[in-house]
């Protein structure tokens, strides 16, 4: 079997995770060292400079969503350029790039049905619905990048960037290409938030968003990001981790069968329970959806470090390519930092295996495991 290499990474997220360096955007030291705490119940990205990432002419016409993508993905790519050791202002075009988003492009989807709503139907401009489609992402990505290779954007609801990383691993594994940039992303507007806030997805009131697993209401914090992983089956010197393997199922009907899929995929990459150094959780702060992730951190792992993400980046559907982002770099600094444990345990003395585990809304359940190169 092939192996598969994370040879550089770009995160945009509600937390400092762009970098500051134009050549080498992503920090390796000192991560998450000074997280940011929002008294709310929705987190918004920090937005980077886009104008260091996309032609200023450009920008004016890409909803947020696209600005993410686009500027998460070349920050991978400059990423890339230092993990392969290359000159700087090197340019690497990808030869496929895959995505995966939830809900696409929910802003430009709104502008077009308004603009329905309020011309009666008649006089409409194509391009919000152009750009409401979920793949404009990876296409706008394509066309700056000047890349016309392989290009496919997934849209399974939790699960959908785990998809794209299984069409990433397949192509990687046969063969077809030797690299691939794979990402995931999700935009929050009003809108959205309010109409799913009926269903009572969200907290009712604003919290500390660090504090989230303190508050045992009903609901969680709403979130976006983007997120891009260069992929290669290449290791490098300063590769970030080796991309094992990833699993997806669907609504388990009992712990049991949860259990059994957990083990059954860790002893196909020769692994067991104890092989795992550091677990990363989806809690969420939902009492009704965090119970089984308590039970496996009391239970099958309770001599593991646990850890979780979503006080950082809030809740969505490609939420898990933050998680991916998070264990690629403690695995490279091998070190985890102290705002995403769970609880306080005897930290590994080196950070082997990291297994991600994630449920959207006790629907979608995905395992991903990333190993040291």
């Amino acid at each position: 079997m092939t192996n598969i290499y994370i040879n550089g990474l770009g995160n945009v997220s509600p937390q400092k995770t762009t970098g500051n360096d134009g050549a080498c955007p992503v920090a390796t030291t000192g991560f998450l060292t000074n997280p940011i705490s929002y008294e709310t119940n929705q987190l918004k990205c920090i937005d980077p400079g886009y104008k260091d990432f996309i032609p200023a002419e450009m920008i004016r016409r890409m909803s947020r969503i696209i600005r993410m993508g686009v500027a998460s993905a070349k920050l991978c790519l400059r990423d890339a350029v230092c993990i392969l050791n290359q000159d700087e202002g090197t340019e690497i075009t990808p030869q496929a790039i895959i995505t995966g988003s939830g809900l696409g492009c929910i802003e430009d989807t709104e502008k077009f049905l308004a603009s329905m709503i309020r011309n009666r139907e008649e006089f409409l401009t194509p391009t919000s619905f152009i750009q409401s489609t979920h793949n404009t992402v990876a296409g706008q990505i394509a066309l700056l990048l000047n890349c016309h290779g392989y290009n496919f954007t997934y849209v399974h609801r939790g699960i959908s960037f785990e998809s794209a990383l299984i069409d990433a691993m397949t192509q990687l594994q046969l063969g077809e290409f030797s690299n691939v940039l794979v990402g995931g992303s999700d935009e929050l507007t009003a809108n959205s938030f309010a109409i799913t806030s009926r269903f009572g997805l969200w907290k009712q009131k604003p919290i500390q968003s660090l504090d989230l697993l303190k508050d045992n209401n009903r609901g969680t914090i709403a979130g976006e990001g983007s997120s891009f992983f260069f992929l290669e089956n290449q290791k490098h010197a300063q590769s970030y981790a080796r991309f094992s393997g990833v699993s997806t199922f669907l609504k388990p009907a009992s712990d049991v069968e949860l259990r059994s899929k957990l083990y059954d995929f860790l002893e196909s990459h020769g692994l067991k329970v104890g092989d795992i150094s550091l677990l990363i959780l989806g809690l969420n702060g939902d009492p009704q959806s965090d119970h089984i992730y308590h039970q496996l951190a009391d239970s099958d792992f309770k001599d593991t470090l646990c850890g979780y993400y979503k006080h950082l980046c809030g809740e969505y559907h490609t939420s898990p390519a933050f998680a991916m982002w998070l264990g690629a770099m403690v695995i490279k600094n091998q070190v985890v930092p102290e705002v995403t444990m769970v609880k306080i345990r005897p930290q590994a003395t080196g950070y082997e295996h990291v297994l991600i585990y994630n449920n959207f809304r006790g629907n979608n359940h995905s395992f991903i495991l990333l190993s040291r190169p």
